[in-house]
């Protein structure tokens, strides 16, 4: 839990203040006095008396009873001032300032463990170390700028990165972002990203408390908590969008199997954010405008309306909202001839609704006014407007403010003139909007904030599992590649279907085992991980002349121990996987199978456990699911059933966390079934 002195504290003491405001301790000192924080305010300096017109204590035992230390001296002297003040100054809330501490060292790790476990006898909380602070509408506990209007009616953020946070909120307060609370969590030596959520979470008042909350990750360390408390925020009513940083490898990672090749730590990281709710963003201006866009109106449909004075924004505006599965419909009919009439000649009304250079604010306040009451077909409306400079547009962004205000559709201003304009644009801001200043990074923010989904429902809907039978196979199996009799009963026992199959070690038991299975069949080598590479997969073979040829062939091939012989049948071929993520649990996969996963690479992603529903998201967000469904007469896959085996395939690994990767590929599909015929599970204990 957040102890209450970090957040809103009675009294602040600045441990290291200086006179010197290009220091942290005297910048930090000057940004509390300059924020009027109400509470005490207490420095310690060894060799001052007065620092900034504040009693200085040159020993931290000689201070009074205080609630929060924010802390800038050398990392060698903050363990005994934390002692001190935890033990005998009832101090609850830290902020370390200071850097030298497990980012630099072991020894600064080893210093860093003992401070956290001061702070935790306590029961106390610490920010950083290595941070710029925090910053409330309490006080402004940061050494950094900018400074934002702090109200809660603006955007929480949390960032894992103190330089980050200054260059978003730099980029993000010239907009019109507002800000509510920062928190920049530096080593997160006690709490991160995740435990201040979580404190957002258990606190939130749907009255009181910001609605849009900002993130600014670079590791995930505690991947079900932020799950658990961003999707319980989101369904009170929150909107979340974060950047996750580091998302690349040095290199690739050698992988057995076609899901360890195609998963990763930022596969599994997109998994989470879509199983929560959070919009993905992958920069500082994409994060602002993905921002913005929570703070307006909600958009109830997909259907917008363009209004502009210049053609070549809108153009570019309509491609990006198409590309997003966003709608510019044709505007047309009486309402629309009615209001060309109220434009100059030359204007166009058929969406985009393009008023011309010479257009007015009147005319702009009608276009909205026939948008918002007569096109019945319009959900939002996106407003592009700037100047060449000839004369002032304070009128125009008057009449977008009102209509703002008024209308009931969103209206989103994105308003390109932000130089020649800059003091129009100011006293629009002043108003307490937000805009855009760049069409088609708007249009990407909207595309974002449309397409994700809400945060998917709790709990798994697999059907019954022989869990007994699953653990008992596990439990005797070995670390790596299980045998394909084992890897047949944990199938069964995870009710997804499979061929018939039968594993022949000599050339008279593979002739044995054909006509069990009948003409055409298939024979497949067991050993090498990737069959088809090594030549070890036989098609059509369809007598026992064939057979005994095959048998002889495959296992001359290098690491062979036998053939497996399967019917031969026909259909869709489709993947599903499993890839455990250190931290995240298990990822599970799914896409077109056989050589297409090779080729095309369009997978979908999904955190275990999963349910039907979200099974059912997963194959459509397919870029190929056109070729599931049935595609210019051929027919599809049954979808529900392949959802099923997708959910039942989470409910496997869930039961058994040893699997590290599972590989059904390629399952065969047709309208009728689905049936896994190749498979393989690799275990660690």
């Amino acid at each position: 839990m957040i102890a209450k002195q970090l957040i809103n504290p009675n009294s602040i003491v600045v441990v290291g203040g200086s006179n010197d405001t290009t220091k942290p301790g005297g910048k930090v000192l000057k940004n509390l006095i300059d924020g009027h924080f109400k509470g005490e305010i207490y420095v310690t300096n060894l060799k001052e008396s007065e620092v900034q017109g504040i009693k200085s204590f040159q020993d931290p035992s000689e201070l009074p009873e205080v609630d929060l230390a924010i802390i800038a001296i050398a990392a060698k002297y903050i363990p005994e001032t934390v002692e001190i003040l935890a033990q005998e100054k009832s101090t609850r809330g830290f902020i370390i300032l200071s850097a030298g501490f497990s980012e630099e060292s072991a020894e600064g790790a080893a210093l860093e463990d003992s401070i956290v476990g001061v702070i935790d006898e306590v029961g106390g909380t610490l920010i950083g170390p290595n941070c710029i602070g925090v910053m409330t509408p309490e006080y402004h506990g940061v050494f950094t700028m900018p400074i934002p209007k702090l109200e809660m009616n603006g955007c929480d953020f949390i960032s894992g990165s103190g330089a980050t946070a200054c260059f978003i909120m730099e980029a993000g307060i010239p907009k019109g972002l507002p800000f509510a609370r920062v928190f920049s969590v530096g080593n997160s030596a006690q709490v991160g990203v995740e435990e201040i959520l979580k404190y957002m979470d258990e606190t939130f008042n749907r009255d009181t408390s910001p609605i849009v909350k900002l993130l600014y990750i670079e590791n995930i360390d505690k991947p079900d908590m932020l799950l658990k408390h961003a999707r319980s925020l989101i369904n009170k009513g929150c909107k979340i969008a974060a950047i996750k940083a580091g998302t690349s490898e040095a290199g690739s990672r050698a992988a057995s199997s076609h899901t360890g090749a195609l998963a990763s730590s930022d596969a599994a990281v997109e998994a989470l954010f879509k199983k929560a709710g959070i919009v993905r963003c992958y920069g500082r201006e994409e994060l602002i405008s993905v921002a913005s866009i929570f703070l307006q109106k909600p958009l109830k449909g997909r259907n917008m309306a363009i209004i502009t004075h210049a053609g070549g924004p809108a153009v570019m505006l309509t491609d990006e909202l198409s590309n997003q599965g966003i709608n510019i419909p044709t505007i047309a009919g009486n309402h629309a001839n009615e209001l060309l009439e109220e434009l100059y000649p030359g204007s166009s009304v058929s969406n985009p609704i393009d008023f011309l250079a010479t257009g007015t604010a009147d005319q702009l306040g009608t276009i909205i006014n026939y948008t918002e009451e007569k096109f019945d077909d319009i959900d939002g409306m996106a407003v592009i407007f700037g100047t060449p400079g000839l004369f002032n547009i304070y009128d125009v962004y008057e009449v977008l403010d009102e209509k703002m205000r008024s209308c009931k559709k969103p209206i989103f201003p994105i308003l390109p003139s932000t130089f020649t304009a800059k003091d129009e644009i100011q006293s629009f801001i002043d108003k307490g909007h937000v805009y855009f200043s760049d069409e088609v990074v708007f249009g990407n923010a909207l595309g974002k904030v449309i397409n994700t989904l809400p945060p998917s429902a709790v709990g798994m809907h697999a059907e019954e599992f022989d869990y007994e039978g699953i653990r008992s196979v596990i439990e005797k199996a070995h670390n790596g590649y299980i045998s394909p009799e084992n890897v047949q009963k944990l199938l069964d026992y995870s009710k997804i279907p499979r061929i018939s199959e039968f594993v022949a070690h000599e050339e008279n038991q593979a002739v044995e085992m054909a006509k069990k299975t009948g003409f055409p069949l298939v024979m497949k080598v067991i050993g090498p991980i990737h069959k088809s590479d090594v030549g070890g997969v036989r098609l059509n073979i369809s007598n026992d002349k064939e057979t005994r040829e095959n048998f002889r062939e495959i296992m001359k091939i290098r690491n062979s121990t036998g053939v497996l012989i399967q019917p031969m049948i026909k259909g869709i071929e489709l993947f599903a996987g499993a890839k455990y993520e250190d931290k995240f649990g298990h990822l599970i996969l799914c896409g077109l199978g056989g050589i297409f996963i090779e080729v095309l690479k369009d997978v979908s992603k999904g955190h275990a456990p999963l349910n039907m529903e979200e099974s059912m998201q997963m194959i459509k967000d397919l870029k190929s699911y056109k070729i599931i469904q049935g595609v210019r007469g051929h027919k599809g896959v049954d979808e529900k059933m392949f959802a099923r085996i997708i959910t039942n395939l989470s409910g496997l690994v869930k039961a058994a966390p040893e699997i590290k990767e599972l590989d059904l590929n390629p399952l065969i599909g047709t309208e009728d079934q689905i049936i896994a015929v190749d498979a393989r599970i690799r275990i660690e204990k």
